[in-house]
């Protein structure tokens, strides 16, 4: 039986997923969607972000998060029969990507668990440069420790190594951790690497059906919070 199934212990560090899990990305939604002239831009660019980087990851090909997003502009234009974008534009819109607020119930739920005396970092896809600046604007550096990036390993998230290299680093077995995201996949990869996972469901986003059950779930992360302390005291 997967450990995230299993009745939990309290964890010694929370692992945070960023783009979307603390960080609103409704900003720079509306920036592709207009950029573009079509509502499902974003939707279809940030999937093609997403994938590429799971193909980079696959074939031994690591490209930073911010190339491959260039890159996927590009497609997402072809593939919605749309305009390319002036690399000017593209930039301009990438940029956004360290200038989002947090989602309205992130403080509070960051607070509750500095509060409750657990140990926060924060994890991401991105290079540590672009975290170190998400979390200065969006105003919640303070909460965390530490700012982890898949490019020690130069593989994204999900694959295994990512997670293994994280707890590597901040020095504990997976059964101590707990990976907090938005995304199925997400929660999906944290689990198979043997870390408790706590699942926030963002509006549009869903858990994979076929991955091992989140440790915790809720629809905000002081839902979350509050069923953590409920089971581990």
């Amino acid at each position: 039986m997967p450990l995230s199934s299993l009745p939990s212990s309290r964890p010694q560090v929370i692992l945070f997923d960023v783009n979307e899990t603390l960080l609103d990305m409704s900003k720079l939604k509306l920036a592709v969607n207009k950029a573009f002239g079509n509502k499902f831009a974003f939707k279809q660019w940030f999937g093609l972000l997403l994938q590429y980087s799971l193909v980079d990851t696959v074939t031994d090909s690591y490209h930073p998060f911010g190339t491959i997003g260039d890159a996927a502009l590009d497609m997402a234009a072809a593939m919605l029969e749309e305009k390319p974008l002036k690399p000017t534009k593209k930039s301009e819109i990438l940029d956004l990507m360290t200038q989002l607020a947090p989602h309205k119930d992130v403080p509070h739920g960051l607070e509750m668990l500095v509060d409750a005396g657990f140990r926060l970092v924060a994890f991401t896809n991105s290079p540590k440069p672009v975290l170190d600046q998400q979390l200065r604007h969006a105003r919640i550096i303070r909460y965390f420790q530490q700012g982890l990036s898949i490019e020690t390993v130069s593989k994204y998230k999900p694959h295994p190594e990512t997670y293994q290299a994280a707890l590597q680093t901040i020095g504990l077995p997976a059964a101590a951790a707990l990976l907090v995201a938005a995304h199925g996949w997400d929660v999906a990869g944290a689990a198979h690497a043997g870390l408790q996972t706590g699942f926030i469901a963002r509006p549009g986003q869903t858990l994979y059906p076929l991955a091992a059950p989140p440790t915790y779930t809720g629809k905000t992360l002081p839902d979350l919070v509050k069923q953590l302390l409920r089971q581990t005291e």
